[in-house]
């Protein structure tokens, strides 16, 4: 095992770049599904540095982004026309919605407020009980748990006045969809870590045997992403596909058990809308029947309110690996994290956002 500060060593990046390029003799399409590995590969310089037969697609593995615009109208009605305080990690309150987003609904009155847990949301809730507080609960499984926590200690406390808003989707129904797709061009996959901590590995081993694909469970930093990178390579020059675990000092083959069991306690898995994507069914988590009085849909009966996405925004492409960002005629021009059209040009694991803010775009592969 490496010391953590090794994983940024530069010799050890330049030892495993030579041995991608004297390894891969195939022209090969890996894509990392987390935003979270995009980003460290492109502030790295990482996509760069790949030989010119290695591309990197940029999976949909950030939870902001694929957060349906439906719900988003649905966090600034409750924030605007019904009088809550409507709590959220910081990305989304930036996100377009169909006529606004929610700083803007913040900028009108709405009382909206940024928070890093949603255990604060239940303290703000207890510190406020003649008001109605929702926590706007986005994420893949790794937030899963935390979200999960703040309903059962609202619900021990008796705290009735807090609810969450639930838009928790889950990686491996996505990857199945993605494998699905008539234009899949995906060789491998590099896999996420972090969500892999939580839910262990067990539920990729189907996904490998199905679609005949390598899948290495990989960390973020540099170091961590090119070795990913090289057990790909070695398995598809060898023709062979299994699931390799190179994050094994942090993911354990059966994850997390007791942030699985919070999970199991209050969600269960149902269909998921994913913006820019649509439907994937069993592909996100929904509050269960026995923690009804905390889910935010039932309680303000808000589930007929719509969505309207941009048309013109092309993040589904690049959320499911189709185009590069820069090769969204938006880009930088009519989207920018300024203005943006579609949430990965926001978000800080978006696969636009970290093209806008640290890639040379003369040198991007197309």
């Amino acid at each position: 095992m490496r010391y953590v500060s090794e994983y940024r060593t530069p010799e050890l990046v330049k030892v495993l770049l030579s041995k991608i390029e004297t390894t891969a003799k195939g022209n090969w399409n890996i894509m990392e599904i987390c935003g979270g590995q995009t980003h460290s590969l492109v502030k790295n310089g990482i996509l760069q540095m790949l030989p010119s037969n290695i591309q990197m697609i940029h999976g949909p593995g950030c939870p902001v982004c694929v957060t349906p615009v439906n719900l988003i109208d649905k966090a600034v009605h409750l924030a605007l026309n019904q009088g809550v305080i409507l709590c959220s990690y910081g990305d989304m309150i930036r996100v377009p919605g169909s006529d606004m987003s929610l700083l803007e609904a913040k900028s009108k009155g709405a009382d909206v407020r940024i928070l890093y847990s949603p255990l604060d949301a239940v303290k703000i809730a207890k510190e406020n009980p003649d008001r109605e507080v929702v926590f706007f609960a986005v994420g893949f499984e790794t937030t899963a748990p935390a979200n999960a926590l703040s309903v059962i200690h609202a619900k021990r406390g008796n705290i009735e006045n807090y609810s969450i808003l639930t838009s928790h989707v889950l990686v491996p129904p996505a990857m199945e969809a993605i494998m699905t797709d008539q234009d899949c061009s995906v060789d491998a996959f590099l896999g996420a870590g972090h969500v892999c901590a939580i839910m262990g590995i067990n539920e990729y081993y189907p996904l490998v045997e199905k679609f005949k694909v390598p899948l290495v469970i990989t960390g973020f930093e540099p170091v961590d992403l090119l070795e990913g990178v090289l057990m790909a390579v070695i398995q598809l020059e060898n023709g062979i596909y299994k699931l390799d675990n190179q994050y094994s000092r942090i993911v354990e083959k059966d994850g997390n058990l007791s942030a699985k069991a919070v999970i199991e306690q209050v969600f269960e898995v149902t269909d998921r809308d994913w913006r820019g994507i649509g439907n994937i069914p069993l592909s996100g988590y929904s509050v269960k029947a026995g923690f009804a009085d905390f889910d935010a849909m039932k309680k303000f009966s808000i589930s007929f309110i719509g969505g309207r996405e941009d048309v013109t925004c092309l993040s589904g492409d690049v959320m499911k690996g189709k185009i590069k960002p820069n090769q969204c005629p938006n880009f930088g021009i009519n989207c920018s994290p300024v203005k943006p059209l579609g949430a990965p040009m926001v978000s800080s694991e978006g696969a636009c956002a970290a093209y806008y803010h640290f890639h040379n775009l003369q040198t991007v592969s197309a």
